[in-house]
């Protein structure tokens, strides 16, 4: 299953050029992620955080779906994805996922990515705002994500119309996007000349199958610095 993959490669980016072509002179980087992926909420965390640093530079993150239920053909596991979370919260990130409830997990990511799409199609900063939100609202408050009742009180503040058919077309055209262009998992950044997998955290597993995850911050900066050369 497509959840991760041990460590943090950085490499040419190959395939089409971002979709935010044109949409303004900030830096955009393209993260193709899951809304339930807990391994995503925690690298797009970190990387908002080094946009915010006096020595950081400005970009966008331009969040495209990657649908693990499709990509996998299964929807997340509950347990699964609780057990990721401790593991998360206890080696390196203690300070995410404090609302978390495994009893109110969706059954499904597609309305919230058709929702994220519907933002970003208004204008970047929106979908960015939306994009984020959507995983708050998950991982930080334990809503159900999968009901449209929740996504539209979520994405109300933005006023973001309803998602429709187009939005879940843009959906699936991400997911084949992603494919083309070699998405190894949820999160894979795409900026400029380079692209990495889940830069901001290493993971492997121990003798026993139990994920072992630490921060590689270095390789996050590394691949930022990437879309600002030259």
């Amino acid at each position: 299953m497509t959840l991760y993959s041990p460590g943090g490669r950085i490499a040419p980016a190959t395939g089409p050029g971002p979709r935010s072509a044109g949409r303004g002179p900030t830096t955009v980087v393209e993260v193709f992620a899951d809304i339930w992926c807990p391994f995503a909420h925690v690298g797009l965390r970190r990387a908002v955080e080094r946009r915010a640093r006096p020595t950081g530079h400005d970009f966008l993150l331009d969040v495209r779906a990657w649908p693990l239920e499709l990509v996998n053909g299964v929807p997340l596991d509950p347990d699964t994805t609780a057990r990721h979370v401790s593991e998360l919260r206890s080696q390196v990130a203690p300070d995410l996922f404090r609302g978390f409830d495994p009893g109110h997990f969706p059954t499904t990511s597609l309305p919230a990515l058709a929702a994220a799409h519907t933002a970003y199609g208004r204008d970047p900063r929106t979908g960015e705002s939306v994009s984020l939100a959507l995983r708050d609202a998950l991982f930080e408050q334990g809503l159900d994500i999968s009901r449209p009742e929740v996504v539209a009180e979520v994405v109300a503040p933005w006023g973001v119309p309803a998602y429709g058919p187009a939005d879940e077309q843009g959906v699936l055209d991400d997911w084949r996007e992603g494919v083309a262009r070699g998405v190894r998992g949820s999160p894979h950044f795409f900026c400029g000349g380079t692209e990495a997998f889940c830069p901001s955290l290493a993971i492997s597993k121990d003798a026993a199958g139990h994920l072992e995850v630490q921060f590689d911050l270095d390789a996050l900066d590394t691949f930022l610095s990437g879309c600002f050369a030259g």
